[in-house]
């Protein structure tokens, strides 16, 4: 993969890599927590509506990408930002992991930075 564009949770997901994720996982199905069921259902006309699982990119497929741009809006991503830019790399923050990729571009609007 040349390019890989990411948005990333709250609590600091990518992809549908929760916290815990293994940095080594594949492409995988992945049984979505009801944190992120609940930040979906916006999307659908009810809360039932949302699917419980999904097929995820492994973070290990994320970090073969060749470039990835991450796009982070609105203060409730300010947290999840400050700990993949400045904590420590972790499976509990999966965005961690991109501390270690060559070539990774934030965009962020001034809320979601505004930790850092």
């Amino acid at each position: 993969i040349d390019l890989q564009i990411l948005g990333i949770g709250s609590n600091g997901h990518i992809g549908f890599n929760e916290p815990g994720t293994p940095f080594d996982s594949q492409t995988h199905v992945v049984d979505l927590t009801d944190s992120t069921i609940e930040a979906n259902s916006r999307f659908f006309a009810s809360r039932d509506q949302v699917p419980t699982k999904a097929i995820s990119m492994g973070i290990a497929s994320i970090m073969a990408a060749k470039k990835i741009i991450l796009f982070a809006y609105g203060d409730k991503k300010a947290d999840a930002i400050f700990k993949m830019v400045k904590g420590p790399v972790t499976e509990e923050v999966p965005a961690s992991v991109l501390q270690n990729h060559p070539d990774v571009t934030l965009i962020l609007d001034e809320a979601a930075a505004a930790k850092l």
